[in-house]
């Protein structure tokens, strides 16, 4: 069982920690434990409750009434509404479905979203919220690894599905070559920009994750992209990552080498001459688009 502190929870429920704090106070609705430093926290049970009492707030329903209500009562309100709540309570639900496992609820989840604007707004606006949240569940030891696998493998089953609805594009010269480097296994990122790709008409290669140095080269000469596309999201050191990315460009120095990742802002000043640095999806998009870059292409 996990244990959360008040600010943990603030930042998973959207609850402010005041708000709990009169919660408690006025109407008894958690009897939270104390350390010994006195620090509120919080299991997992007890967030599951806030995340299902923050859905029905959202749905309308005042905290006063909830009170009134067991925990069993609650579970029951939002069975009833959580797959019409509208989107604005996805990140509540989503949480609840990596907390519980619940493959039904995530599903029902992201469907509504996608449904209603597009796999493209659902990531933006929903899943890199998401995992940000996820991120801090980590740091505070709130969800275990099945936990996180469970979650990512779900999404990621996702995006490949959206990809396989997708024509694929009848140009295929000079792809998008997207991969992991070696060691790499944080792939969601990547899969939606192979999924943006498709989705503009641009033809994509998508080869996976913890590809070795030696494939990249050989696939390189192979395809022929017109660029290639990275993520570095695991720590390295330094001379790694520079030692990396300045053979690839001796090897191909007319080629673009884009990359995005955690790895790319740690250790911007070392690589900055070798590499296009990847921040947001637009970005993508613009530079696969560069009159610069089509012009070399046609050359």
């Amino acid at each position: 069982m996990a244990f959360y502190k008040i600010r943990d929870v603030e930042v998973l429920t959207g609850i402010k920690a005041h708000t709990l704090r009169i919660w408690e106070q006025r109407y008894g609705m958690l009897i939270p434990e104390r350390t010994e430093t006195k620090i509120r926290t919080y299991t997992d049970e007890e967030l599951v409750y806030l995340l299902n009492i923050r859905i029905l707030m959202d749905h309308g329903m005042k905290i006063s009434r909830l009170a009134e209500f067991s925990r069993d009562e609650i579970r029951a309100k939002v069975a009833e509404v959580k797959l019409n709540t509208p989107a604005g309570s996805a990140q509540e639900k989503l949480i609840v479905s990596l907390v519980e496992m619940d493959e039904g609820l995530f599903h029902a989840t992201l469907n509504e979203i996608i449904e209603s604007t597009s796999l493209e707004d659902a990531f933006r606006q929903c899943l890199i919220p998401f995992f940000d949240r996820i991120g801090v569940m980590w740091l505070t030891g709130s969800i275990n690894p099945a936990q996180e696998h469970f979650i990512s493998n779900l999404v990621r089953q996702k995006i490949v599905s959206e990809v396989d609805k997708l024509t694929v594009p009848a140009d295929r010269e000079n792809p998008v070559m997207l991969y992991l480097p070696e060691h790499e296994w944080h792939e969601i990122g990547l899969l939606f920009y192979h999924y943006l790709l498709r989705s503009q008409g641009v033809y994509s290669l998508y080869l996976g994750q913890s590809l070795p140095y030696e494939s990249v080269v050989l696939s390189i000469e192979k395809v022929q992209p017109r660029c290639v596309v990275s993520s570095w999201l695991t720590a390295v050191e330094e001379g790694f990552i520079h030692g990396y990315f300045s053979q690839l460009r001796r090897q191909f120095p007319e080629l673009l080498i884009i990359a995005g990742g955690a790895q790319l802002g740690i250790h911007h000043a070392s690589i900055s001459t070798l590499v296009t640095p990847l921040q947001h999806a637009e970005d993508l998009i613009n530079l696969i688009k560069s009159p610069h870059l089509q012009s070399s292409q046609a050359q």
